[in-house]
């Protein structure tokens, strides 16, 4: 080998090493870096990751200072600028890598630690990521994980919080949710008490053996000091939602309140004192207190008359719900997209986001209740339930009733020791 050759093979061998070193030590770009060794019992265990084999490609996890952006540093792994435009015009339609947030890890794959990445992978949430190929032909894919779902139970009893109990229990977020529309027209939630219980039946997802989200729940119970509420899950081609026993749906047709996990702080009053005005106003609404950014719910279907803005409501929803029934989302952050005048709208569907907007002294949604052009107090008014299951589909229902209820029957309240005969 010629004196020549040697300085380039030694000239390659430092190179590599200080790129190493610098992606090891450098803090300027807040960059984690190490490549996965997915080892198991002694070997390798997984022959591919992402689609491509292990032992062909090196992986390694990045994260993004806040300073930073996926292009600067694709630039610095050896990615050509045009490459980098092209994967950004491309990627805007599909999942634009504009969208990776600082401090959440992403993959670069490459066929050594001396070459340019060939592959970027980002794992927006759970269930999917998204491939972006560097190589000759600039793409981006979105691939779904393998989801498994798998049936659970839970139960929990009141100390404080709805809320606190279910995490006791194991559970939160989205299924919280679920379980107060499950039994929404039985149970107050704003008003639940220490020594309640109540337990469930739901859907749990897994991907790669760890849980990764929630489905469905399937059937719920409640006990307080007024008895034992029930609602399970049923759907067939026509119906779909949580009924009580006897088949009438859970939901009334106007929910208690516009946001979820609120409290209220003001509640509708003809003589309050304006904190503003410092002068007594009638406060014909009830205010929800809630951090900003908190969504927003229209209690019942309707059509949107009005998302816009004024001095004293600040951004601002009116829904007009039937002939005699309107409400008003005040002082909104900012508006659902597709919210405008003529929106066709659901109960439960996310209208806005609470804000601190108009004349307001702290971040909260003024809920107004509209009826036969005059406002009233929301809180006193009974609102019927839906429409039942009409009589043709009972007898499904009643088997379908029939099985979930036995199924939770055999969950265990805290405190409570079954029967053997609930065991079988």
């Amino acid at each position: 080998m010629s004196s020549t050759e040697k300085f380039l093979v030694n000239a390659g061998i430092v190179i590599c090493s200080l790129i190493g070193i610098y992606y090891l030590v450098s803090s300027k770009g807040n960059i984690d870096t190490h490549v996965d060794e997915n080892v198991s019992g002694g070997g390798y265990e997984l022959l591919q990751k992402f689609g491509f084999n292990v032992d062909d490609n090196s992986f390694e996890r990045h994260s993004l200072g806040f300073n930073q952006n996926l292009g600067d540093l694709l630039l610095w792994q050896g990615i050509s600028w045009d490459s980098i435009i092209k994967l950004d015009k491309i990627s805007s339609d599909i999942y634009s890598i504009r969208n990776f947030r600082a401090k959440k890890p992403f993959t670069l794959i490459r066929k050594d630690s001396c070459t340019a990445p060939h592959c970027v992978v980002y794992e927006p949430d759970n269930y999917h990521y998204v491939k972006y190929f560097l190589d000759d032909q600039v793409r981006v894919e979105i691939v779904n994980k393998d989801i498994e779902q798998k049936i659970e139970t839970a139960s929990g009893e009141i100390s404080s919080s709805l809320w606190l109990a279910m995490k006791n229990a194991g559970i939160q977020g989205s299924i919280i949710d679920k379980m107060e529309d499950a039994l929404a027209s039985s149970v107050d939630f704003y008003h639940t008490q220490k020594g309640d219980k109540f337990k469930l039946i739901f859907e749990r997802n897994y991907v790669d053996g760890k849980p990764a989200g929630y489905g469905e729940v399937i059937s719920a119970a409640y006990k307080n000091e007024y008895g034992e509420h029930f609602a399970v899950f049923y759907e067939n081609e026509k119906y779909a939602g949580f009924y009580d026993l006897e088949g009438r749906p859970t939901k009334s047709t106007f929910l208690r309140a516009p946001l979820k996990y609120s409290r209220i702080s003001s509640r509708f009053n003809r003589r309050r004192f304006h904190p503003i005005k410092k002068r007594t106003i009638p406060h014909l609404g009830t205010d929800y207190a809630a951090p900003i950014g908190t969504p927003i719910y229209s209690v019942a279907d309707g059509v949107v008359e009005i998302a816009g803005y004024s001095k004293n409501n600040g951004k601002y929803v009116k829904i007009r719900h039937n002939d005699i029934i309107k409400t008003q989302y005040l002082h909104m952050h900012r508006f659902a997209p597709g919210i405008k005048k003529g929106t066709r709208v659901k109960q439960g569907q996310v209208i806005g986001q609470v804000g601190q907007t108009g004349l307001a002294t702290g971040p909260h949604v003024c809920f107004r209740f509209w009826k036969h052009g005059k406002q009233v107090n929301h809180l006193r008014e009974n609102f019927p339930p839906k429409d039942p299951l009409p009589e043709s589909q009972l007898e499904d229902f009643f088997m379908h009733r029939d099985s979930m209820v036995t199924d939770l029957n055999k969950v265990a309240y805290p405190g409570e020791v079954l029967s053997s005969e609930d065991n079988t």
